[in-house]
């Protein structure tokens, strides 16, 4: 199916139909001009050539209209999140009305775990993957002290068998059989930072409820790479940043779903603020709190339009070149990532990640033993931006939207005299 060859690659990069996409974005370049071998988007995504003019569309109304600009700039400002809805619903597979763009990641995942983690007395543990994403872990252990629980007695978590690097859905599946009844929530990276694993959400979401326990998922590594269908498969939230996959800048704004079976119960306990309260009667500011439905009755304040603006300008990119497409390509990139790795007959090297397409998205976690950070060091001296993580593993991942098959060649090259 592939061949180690830069005319393979060559090849499939002159059949690729959204292999134009790439001159949509800024590529970093070395002192010579040269481009770099950027294969780093599960870190931060690159900029879309358009941004600037969206963002700069934002000044210019807001320098002719001050506060009219709410609601007279080209693209108002007073419903301006729901100019993203429709995209950033297709991308995590949710109905629009499930999804909001607003605040950080983690800011998100406290709002909802102050709905959905409600312990008692014999209901309060959290199951989380062990590797989870540090912020993740500082959140619900925080959470956890929040309501007086000893993290230590709290926190349940699912772990790789003693020599492995991946979690199994089985070891999953015994600790909710022996602690299911004590569980109030399950929260899971649906695709693991380290290890570049993609979990089954469906199958961890049912057997969750099952169990009787709340479930979320933070899509941080997934949203834009891998298709969640968050409304199909059921979670009860889910969370995500947009400045990896989305490309919508460094710190840009988080993402929010909430499923359509929580859209009107305004029982559930929330922290507020004015955004989220009905559009008709927000600005009469005497009414009690009355929510909106669904996703945008969690969000707080006025959004930061700047940001949102940025987020625009990816998703209008994403819509263009169409999920199913990239998730397609990315497939076919990281499988010939893969290939290509797997050629170079170096004992030093194994990946980490899923061999299953089904179980990753773009990112190859490749290990190379006896190796430290100096490996990564030379990497970028020989023009690859990659991302290196404690002890010896670089993360690669081959983004569709503007990496090439040709990239991935060369960076297997470069990688390949690096070693020797």
């Amino acid at each position: 199916m592939f061949e180690n060859s830069l005319e393979f690659a060559k090849k499939q990069d002159a059949s690729d139909s959204l292999a134009s996409f790439r001159n949509k974005f800024h590529i970093p370049k070395d002192s010579s001009g040269e481009d770099l071998i950027y294969l780093c988007g599960n870190s931060l995504g690159l900029q879309p050539k358009i941004t600037s003019e969206y963002i700069q569309e934002v000044l210019d109304d807001w320098a002719a209209y001050g506060v009219e600009g709410h609601t007279e700039a080209e693209h108002a400002w007073l419903p301006y999140h729901e100019y993203l809805t429709k995209t950033m619903a297709t991308i995590v597979g949710a109905k629009p009305s499930e999804v909001v763009v607003m605040n950080t990641l983690t800011t998100n995942l406290h709002l909802m775990m102050v709905t959905f983690y409600q312990p008692t007395k014999t209901r309060y543990k959290i199951i989380v993957e062990s590797d989870a994403f540090p912020s993740d872990k500082y959140a619900v252990e925080s959470q956890l002290k929040f309501h007086n629980i000893d993290p230590k007695d709290g926190l349940i978590l699912w772990k790789p068998r003693e020599g492995e690097e991946l979690c199994r859905f089985e070891d999953y599946e015994t600790l909710l059989k022996e602690h299911g009844d004590e569980v109030a929530l399950v929260l899971i990276g649906s695709t693991n930072y380290y290890t570049g694993q993609s979990f089954p959400i469906k199958k961890i979401t049912d057997l969750g409820h099952k169990h009787g326990c709340k479930v979320g998922f933070d899509l941080a590594h997934g949203a834009g790479n891998i298709q969640p269908n968050l409304h199909e498969n059921g979670p009860d939230f889910a969370v995500w940043c947009t400045y990896k996959y989305i490309n919508s800048g460094p710190g840009s704004l988080g993402g929010c779903f909430v499923h359509e079976r929580h859209a009107n119960n305004n029982d559930l306990k929330r922290f507020v603020g004015w955004w989220g309260h009905n559009k008709t009667t927000r600005f009469n500011m005497r009414h009690e709190f009355d929510a909106l439905p669904g996703a945008e009755g969690w969000q707080l304040s006025n959004p930061p339009i700047l940001s949102m603006t940025a987020i625009r300008a990816s998703l209008d990119t994403f819509a263009a070149a169409g999920f199913d497409n990239l998730r397609k390509k990315s497939v076919q990139l990281t499988n010939f990532l893969e290939f290509l790795v797997d050629d170079l007959k170096d004992d030093r090297i194994n990946i980490i990640t899923p061999r299953n397409p089904e179980e990753r998205g773009c990112q190859l976690s490749i290990q190379v033993k006896s190796a430290d950070k100096n490996l990564h060091t030379e990497l970028t001296e020989a023009g690859v931006i990659s991302d290196w993580r404690e002890p010896d593993v670089i993360r690669i991942a081959p983004t569709p939207l503007y990496n090439s098959f040709e990239d991935v060649y060369h960076f297997t090259q470069r990688l390949k005299k690096v070693l020797n």
